[in-house]
């Protein structure tokens, strides 16, 4: 059976109105249409609805019964088919999967889930593992929010730009590059450690390494900057990472802070998402609490940090 979903809102009139004359001029049609609309609805429900008593109509008692429900009906089509409504972050009920990289989770995951809290109560996040190969899982609606450091290249795969970080080298205190002023020399000949989440020895320190004559001997790779550090701390291995995703974690770990002593590029930070979620304002409230919180990282450096910053060189 066929069922016209006009109908509700004709019903909905009806039963609001009261009378076929109020229901038309509601809807805005004739009173004609409306009686013929009152007939249909009838013989669907097998109910008269509206009967007259004298000049005027009244509910039948199933009329009454669902009146409430039609009411719901007519109410959740209107806002389902209608332009979105003002976010209620206090009632938004909903779970966001974050993927970003390691360091980039342990510098700002405990202020993006604080400041969802605080924003959104009801909603929950999933910071998951490290950003893989492809962006199969923003397609798929698997992930809600990314972190790159390249521009992606598929269409349907937005980004925004949200920092810009710097390179610096860490070591162990009391290393042996912290003893004199770091040359572009004495940097190569020491043991370095990549940070590959595929197990890559070779990045592009190694090749702005060999533009200028130069090879450094890379004996291991880690697969996060917290193991890389943890490992720089314990050994003379030399680790060379972003500053401001890491500073927290090698303040904690007591290292030591050096500029590099060629120029390298800066590594870009992105928050990437699918196209899907551009007109949907949870997401896009996400998004940018998501940026707010992670340029909150490159903000100029506190007056307690300064003595360091002087100390390594920055």
């Amino acid at each position: 059976m066929q069922v016209d979903l006009n109908l509700l809102m004709a019903l909905d009139a009806l039963l609001e109105e009261g009378s076929v004359a109020g229901a038309a001029a509601r809807l805005h049609v004739t009173a004609p249409a409306m009686s013929r609309s009152l007939g249909r609805i009838r013989k669907a429900t097998g109910d008269q609805i509206l009967v007259r008593t004298g000049r005027s109509m009244v509910p039948t008692p199933r009329a009454l019964a669902m009146r409430a429900q039609v009411h719901t009906l007519v109410q959740q089509a209107h806002d389902l088919l209608s332009a979105q409504q003002e976010l209620d972050l206090a009632a938004l009920d909903r779970v966001f999967t974050v993927r970003w990289h390691d360091a980039l989770t342990a510098a700002c995951g405990t202020a993006l889930i604080t400041a969802v809290h605080r924003q959104a109560p009801g909603v929950r996040l999933r910071l998951s593992a490290e950003p893989g190969t492809d962006d199969a899982e923003l397609r798929r609606g698997e992930v809600d929010l990314e972190s790159s450091s390249g521009a992606p290249t598929l269409p349907d795969i937005r980004h925004r730009l949200v920092g810009s970080d710097r390179l610096v080298v860490a070591v162990r205190p009391g290393h042996p590059l912290t003893e004199d002023p770091l040359s572009i020399e004495r940097y190569a000949a020491a043991e370095h450690l990549t940070v590959s989440r595929r197990g890559n020895l070779r990045d592009p320190i190694d090749d702005a390494l060999t533009t200028r004559g130069l090879q450094r001997r890379v004996v291991a790779a880690g697969p996060t900057a917290a193991f890389a550090l943890q490992l720089a701390r314990d050994t003379d291995l030399v680790v060379t990472l972003p500053d401001a995703v890491t500073r927290a974690a090698r303040e904690q770990l007591g290292l030591a802070t050096l500029p590099p002593p060629l120029p390298l590029p800066e590594v870009p930070l992105y928050l990437l998402w699918h196209q899907r979620y551009d007109d949907d304002r949870a997401h896009a409230w996400l998004r940018d609490l998501a940026a707010e919180t992670v340029q909150a990282l490159f903000a100029p450096p506190t007056a307690s940090q300064q003595p360091l910053l002087n100390r390594t060189g920055q």
